[in-house]
């Protein structure tokens, strides 16, 4: 077994490593950015050393400062994580060359897998079906859309080199193929260093079901059961859970068998997934292999009873798998739910410093997480922040363990997903195993806050305004009460809304005046990022913090709330009133790069005519015109670099 173990990664994962090297008595050192100079990874790591800049190519990218910072910190192998360069098939064979061992399959294996095209040719000669397509070497756009045609519309352009959506384009119309493809390989070049393409028939609403292998270099090959992933945002799973409900045991053995033989075909030793696509009729199909560990590998875990992660460092050293695959049995149901640093309806990324990560507890419930609270969320790396996983003994057990979970996981500073994946796990038709690729176009999900103000917020805001120190008497009143009448006014903001309500001394705690309303309240507990209070009957916990501005931020019931004191209304203020504008100006929702200009200045452009398209954290975003009407203004030309905030383009709206 090593002594010493390097992890060539960053963020979740990193930490996920370094607690099973932990566990087994090893070492582990980490390598970090300039801009994770203080991550949770580093902080964990026995050693660590600096590889480059933020940006991940002149860092996480770099194998051979990989390979010297493993030297130079004593470690006699490497574990890549996922993404960077986990499937990257040139790394593992620098890694044998300069005597370190690459905790993942041979080289051999993940450049006969690593290409989605050559992966769909080895399953084939295996065996195992594919999705009807077109995967051939003429990558001119004549051939290709040739085959598109052959093919039929809807159909899917893909990335030979991709993963996790990234390179991928839905085509439903022959007239959005040039632009899809000429997307869909920029991505690919900019995320795989490789715009080679191939073309799948898009299946409707099917469901994502991987199978895990796990195989040692001593010729056994095993599968650990199945997880499913169809709960997909821009084709990124964000909803994962084994066992898959619409697998039948014959079914789940058939899938089985077939991710075996994959895997034998390719030389395959270390875990890695299967992954496959399985239609409204019950076929199932061959999507691609993933040469690495799967960010949803806990799930799997939980049903098996099996740590991946320790037998990937255990078969790297050479060790036998014990068991074979009648022994291997699955109990219970396991889901996982991907927190991100993202807007829930526009899945936008969201960047900047957690005021508070408090992760949920209980039995049953697991947080993989890369950060804490006072960490930043930068512009430079995917922003998944956390993995919740849940357990039960039956699934609708875990849904019910999931929603709780859910409800207690408060996150401020930040905008996340979390809205989303409440949604999701109260949906009936997710409850009810309903679950496909498609789902969230096809169940549009409420994810926004209350439009109004929770009474029970506005009064812990009160509560957490005026508490002085925890430990000190409570007294808001000490130099206000009396010029007041015996009642302390005060006024919140929200949303672009103010609210006003008073707060008065009582018999039992203290009365509060809102909206026409009273309410009785007492205070149970306060702490810098807690308050407890009884509002009537019903006892309230809230978590709190404040931003970098000092505004207030509260976590009640699953959603996340901002407020702040307005200053008091002047006669200046009053005057002021709002005047229309004859233009709109598009602005940049985070930094980025400007990689297309579709329109010019003077151009007249049609409602929902894409503008102009703006790479930003590994993924392409397209602005597109709210109305018809005209281009006025282009700040910034093709490839410029762009702020956050910052106007992308000037549209005056038709007849203004």
């Amino acid at each position: 077994m090593f002594k010493r173990i390097l992890i060539a990664n960053r963020g979740e994962i990193a930490v996920r490593i370094i607690r099973a090297c932990r566990e087994l008595g090893l070492s582990p050192v980490a390598v970090y950015s300039e801009a994770d100079a203080h991550a949770l990874h580093v902080r964990l790591a026995d050693a660590a050393v600096c590889i480059g800049p933020p940006a991940a190519a002149q860092s996480y990218l770099r194998a051979e400062a990989l390979i010297t910072a493993a030297h130079q910190l004593g470690a006699e192998a490497i574990h890549p994580g996922y993404g960077f360069l986990s499937e990257n098939a040139a790394f593992a064979r620098q890694c044998a060359e300069a005597g370190l061992v690459f905790i993942g399959p041979p080289p051999a294996a993940i450049e006969a897998l690593g290409g989605k095209i050559g992966a769909r040719t080895l399953a084939q000669r295996a065996g195992v079906p594919v999705v009807p397509g077109y995967d051939g070497a003429d990558q001119t756009i004549e051939r290709l859309f040739s085959e598109a045609e052959r093919i039929g519309f809807p159909l899917l352009v893909k990335a030979s080199a991709g993963g996790g959506g990234k390179g991928m384009r839905a085509v439903h119309d022959p007239a959005m193929f040039a632009e899809a493809l000429a997307g869909a390989r920029r991505e690919a070049k900019a995320a795989f260093s490789d715009d080679t393409v191939f073309l799948e028939r898009l299946l409707i609403r099917p469901r994502h079901i991987e199978i895990q292998i796990l195989a040692d270099s001593h010729g056994h090959v095993l599968h650990l059961g199945e997880r499913e992933c169809s709960i997909q945002r821009r084709h990124q799973k964000i909803i994962e859970e084994a066992p898959s409900p619409a697998l039948t045991p014959t079914l789940r053995a058939e899938m089985g068998a077939a991710a075996v033989r994959v895997a034998r075909a390719a030389g395959y030793v270390n875990a890695g997934t299967v992954e496959f696509v399985f239609d409204q009729s019950g076929h199932f199909y061959f999507l691609e292999m993933n040469t690495r560990l799967q960010v949803e590998h806990p799930v799997t875990e939980l049903i098996t009873g099996l740590d991946l992660v320790r037998w990937q460092i255990a078969i790297a050293a050479g060790a036998r798998l014990p068991f074979t695959q009648d022994k291997l049995h699955v109990r219970g149901h396991a889901i996982e739910a991907r927190l991100y640093a993202e807007d829930p309806v526009t899945y936008l990324p969201a960047i900047g410093r957690l005021a508070l990560f408090e992760p949920p507890l209980g039995p049953g419930v697991r947080v993989d997480a890369g950060l804490t609270t006072g960490d930043e969320v930068t512009v430079h790396y995917d922003p998944m922040l956390a993995k919740l996983i849940v357990f039960g003994e039956t699934r609708a057990a875990a849904i019910d363990r999931l929603r709780r979970a859910l409800d207690d996981f408060a996150v401020l500073g930040l905008t996340t997903n979390l809205p989303l994946l409440r949604a999701i796990a109260a949906h009936p038709a997710y409850g009810a195993g309903e679950t496909h690729t498609g789902f969230l176009g096809d169940h549009p999900l409420d994810t926004a806050a209350p439009a109004k103000l929770p009474t029970a917020v506005l009064i812990a805001a009160a509560f957490i305004e005026l508490a002085p120190t925890a430990g000190q008497p409570y007294d808001p009143f000490a130099t206000h009460w009396r010029a007041n009448g015996g009642a302390l006014p005060l006024r919140f903001a929200a949303d672009g809304t103010t609210y006003a309500l008073t707060m008065r001394s009582g018999s039992d705690g203290w009365t509060f005046q809102f909206d026409g309303h009273q309410h009785n309240a007492q205070r149970m507990t306060v702490s810098p990022s807690e308050l407890t209070i009884r509002l009537g009957d019903q006892i309230e916990r809230f978590r709190t913090a404040r931003d970098e501005t000092g505004a207030l931020l509260i976590s009640w019931r699953g959603h996340a709330y901002r407020l702040t004191r307005p200053a008091p209304l002047s006669a200046d203020s009053a005057t002021r009133v709002g005047g229309g504008h004859d233009a709109a100006s598009l602005t940049a929702p985070m930094p980025g790069t400007l990689v297309r200009v579709l329109v010019s200045e003077g151009e007249s452009v049609r409602e929902g005519q894409p503008l102009l398209v703006l790479e930003a954290m590994k993924m392409e975003h397209t602005v597109v015109a709210p109305y018809a009407g005209t281009v006025r203004r282009l700040p910034f030309a093709q490839g410029g670099s762009v702020a956050g905030g910052v106007i992308l383009i000037e549209l005056e709206a038709e007849g203004a």
